[in-house]
């Protein structure tokens, strides 16, 4: 559990990847390693075609079709590589001394649960290939590894802006609490002021909660701010997003039920989609 993961697909998202991923692996002093994963559109895997009806006795067209999935494959490995490439290039101009890459074949999901225990941090965008009009990636495979993976997931949205303030979603659970801790612990936020905000009625065991928060933040040497506001948990969170300049929130992955954990958590789904800034999701 020692690198920054970054995700990248070749989608117009990708250049922020690679600048929020060094950032954070700078901050943390973290090795950082770039991960392209092909999927199986990109790099076809050899299908027996001989049974399709009308191909069966056109041997030649059987023969331009495999040669044409080689060729397909191998364009999509050099590109791959070219952008792996590229991504470690514009990470040293950043300051990040040797960044790293690997391009595997197969699922990203899958991918990332052989890589999970080199994982400190992993970076992904919140769209990928999807998003512009290039094919499906790592958008679409975004709920699908933040409910499998239990490493740190940075969710970025499609312009870098270096963090300034950030602000934590605090609940009161056994998740926020440890989101809370881990915070206070690492270098990635170390100097940035904390905005602290709970979503709800202003209750005595509310307050303890947020009061424990504080103090545990402050020990660690955070200037916080901590309030508790009504509404609704995503309407106020932007709101104050909006009115303090937030440029990062930090919130746990999931909710408290269990279904909800299925759907990875219904305030957290729509703080991916409408959120323009980062999204630190802590299991």
């Amino acid at each position: 559990m020692s690198q920054v993961i970054a995700c990248i697909d070749g989608s117009s998202i990708t250049l922020a990847v690679c600048d929020y991923a060094a950032w954070a692996s700078r901050r943390l002093d973290a090795p950082l390693d770039f991960l392209h994963v092909l999927g199986r559109s990109e790099y076809p895997v050899p299908t027996d075609l001989s049974g399709n009806i009308g191909l069966g006795s056109r041997e030649h067209l059987l023969q331009e079709l495999a040669e044409l999935d080689e060729k397909r494959g191998r364009v999509a490995l050099e590109q791959g590589r070219l952008m792996l490439e590229a991504a470690k290039e514009r990470a040293i101009a950043d300051g990040v001394p040797n960044p790293t890459s690997r391009q595997r074949h197969g699922e990203l999901v899958d991918t990332l649960i052989e890589f999970e225990h080199d994982i400190r941090l992993l970076v992904m965008g919140r769209q990928g290939e999807h998003g512009d009009s290039a094919g499906e990636h790592i958008g679409s495979h975004l709920e699908n590894v933040v409910r499998t993976l239990h490493r740190p997931i940075l969710v970025i949205p499609s312009d870098y802006t270096e963090p300034q303030r950030i602000l934590i979603a605090f609940d009161g659970s056994a998740t926020t609490r440890k989101a809370v801790e881990m915070v206070a612990a690492s270098p990635l936020f170390r100097g940035l002021p904390c905005h602290l905000v709970m979503v709800g009625e202003d209750r005595a065991d509310s307050r303890e909660s947020l009061d424990w928060a504080r103090t545990h933040l402050e020990t660690a040497g955070f200037d916080v701010t901590a309030e508790i506001l009504p509404g609704e948990v995503e309407a106020v969170l932007c709101a104050y997003r909006t009115e303090h300049a937030i440029d990062l929130i930090v919130m746990g992955a999931y909710g408290h039920s269990r279904i909800r954990e299925f759907l990875v958590g219904s305030s957290t789904t729509r703080l991916i989609r409408q959120s323009s800034v980062p999204l630190l999701l802590l299991r």
